[in-house]
């Protein structure tokens, strides 16, 4: 987790700086990784029902939590999502919940979501989402980690072709994901050059 003090800064160090108490500090990511959490539990009900794998606004969030938050926390905020599900709260996509959502054709793009959210937080770290092009850039990066992951567990669940697993689990989202692609790309350097604060890393 960052800390006070830290040079390395997402956007929302900038929004809500650190505190000076390293205490309050723990709190404040605390609370930023359960927010992060749950805005994709909102976000995965924004769902159209689809098989074997629905429309849903989830990975826009995935991606979105881990450019704000960063690396660590971004994927601490995907780890409290899935513990969120696996304990009963009605989380995951359609208000579903439970071990079973894990291990059924869905289960390896919901495990992707933390590799997804710290490799987008990482790089947004680095300074990538500055730029929309390089935000571009991050976002197609952790749409690849969920399409291998998620595909690649399809393939496997249901006894596909990787062909048809691909054609199933990935070529029918192209659209939908192209275009929170273009929404990350044009919001976080926005908010980056509406802070005035683009020097400050």
């Amino acid at each position: 987790m960052a800390t006070a003090g830290s040079s390395v800064r997402t956007f929302i160090d900038v929004l809500i700086p650190h505190p000076r108490a390293a205490w309050l500090s723990r709190v404040r990511d605390l609370l930023l990784i359960l927010g992060g959490s749950l805005l994709v539990a909102a976000l995965a009900q924004l769902s159209i029902p689809m098989q074997p794998v629905p429309f849903t606004g989830q990975t826009l969030g995935v991606l979105l939590v881990g450019a704000v938050l960063g690396g660590k926390r971004g994927g601490l905020a995907m780890v409290a999502y899935l513990a969120e599900g696996l304990a009963g709260l009605p989380v995951f996509a359609n208000g579903a919940a439970g071990e079973h959502v894990l291990v059924g054709p869905t289960g390896g793009y919901l495990v992707s979501f933390v590799l997804a959210a710290a490799l987008v937080g990482t790089l947004a770290e680095h300074g990538w989402d500055h730029s929309p092009w390089l935000m571009a850039l991050a976002m197609v990066a952790g749409n690849l980690v969920i399409y291998l992951c998620g595909v690649t567990w399809l393939a496997h669940v249901l006894h596909l072709s990787f062909t048809s697993a691909i054609t199933y689990g990935m070529v029918v989202f192209l659209l939908t994901d192209a275009i929170k692609i273009v929404i990350a790309m044009i919001a976080l350097p926005a908010a980056w050059a509406l802070s005035g604060r683009r020097n400050t890393r």
